[in-house]
């Protein structure tokens, strides 16, 4: 989508050579081509889990997965975060607390190559159940937002892509106070990475989660919802459709789930009253 042009090569992109078919000839250009690399997450010296991610704000993306899979419970049971270049990816090193680690070796489940789907790796289908229906934080109850400020909210959005614009291949998760102002951006080539990145990075600024919510420029599959619940969002709006299983489980989680968020419409699916006109 370059043109041919010395464009500026945003974090998590590369030049490569390519050739565009126009006006019925072949012509030879340079496009800017996401990257995609293994990213190890590695605890206490043990490897856990290998995902295919964009290689930028990878400290945000390595605690907003450890909250996520409740292998710590809050950010400050990571000591540290290390990010090394490794022959064939990039690994993340953590050093994290005693109580973290033996969660983190009771865990049963295999996510070597996890692609970010909430199910990856169960045994079975009561742990399917389990995992679903139970999100381990109730998003707060009394938060409220004016429709105005999530259209804000997924409106500023396309200007904070930079590596969307430069390749056309990635999703964004963003933070947006209560007035819609959007104040953090997180892209990455899985949506379910972008948010990760963006809990990470919400959890590491110490952003206060009940005055804001989250935007993401995909759908809402059941496992975002689960990532946003557990993270304490109150809102989590998307710009295309979620799924039924999302909606079952932004219910129970006390989520206000909105989807096709985009043109001035929105459509609410759940804990409607936290969206609500302003009175008149």
């Amino acid at each position: 989508m370059n043109a041919g042009q010395d464009f500026f090569a945003p974090a998590g992109a590369c030049r490569l050579p390519a050739g565009r078919w126009r006006d019925g000839g072949l012509e030879s250009a340079t496009e800017l081509v996401a990257d995609e690399v293994p990213v190890a997450l590695v605890y206490n010296g043990i490897s856990h889990a290998v995902m295919l991610a964009s290689p930028q704000d990878l400290e945000d993306f390595a605690l907003g997965f450890s909250l996520g899979e409740r292998i710590v419970l809050e950010a400050r049971e990571i000591y540290d975060i290390e990010v090394e270049q490794a022959p064939n990816g990039i690994a993340v090193g953590m050093r994290i607390a005693g109580g973290a680690m033996l969660r983190l070796k009771e865990t049963r489940r295999a996510r070597l190559g996890k692609t970010g789907c909430g199910l990856c790796g169960v045994e079975s289908l009561a742990c399917f159940d389990e995992d679903a229906f139970a999100p381990d934080v109730q998003a707060q109850a009394d938060a409220r937002f004016a429709p105005e400020a999530l259209h804000r909210a997924m409106a500023a959005m396309a200007a904070r892509q930079d590596l969307h614009h430069a390749t056309g291949a990635v999703h964004a998760a963003g933070w947006a106070g209560r007035d819609g102002e959007l104040l953090c951006v997180r892209e990455d080539i899985g949506r379910h990475n972008a948010l990760d990145k963006l809990v990470g990075a919400v959890a590491r600024a110490g952003v206060d989660r009940t005055d804001g919510f989250a935007v993401v420029t995909s759908r809402a599959s059941y496992e975002m919802v689960q990532k946003a619940a557990r993270a304490g969002f109150p809102m989590l709006a998307a710009i295309s459709a979620p799924t039924a299983l999302a909606v079952r489980v932004a219910q129970q989680a006390g989520l206000t789930l909105a989807g096709f968020v985009r043109g001035g419409r929105h459509v609410l699916y759940t804990h409607a009253q936290r969206l609500a006109p302003r009175a008149q």
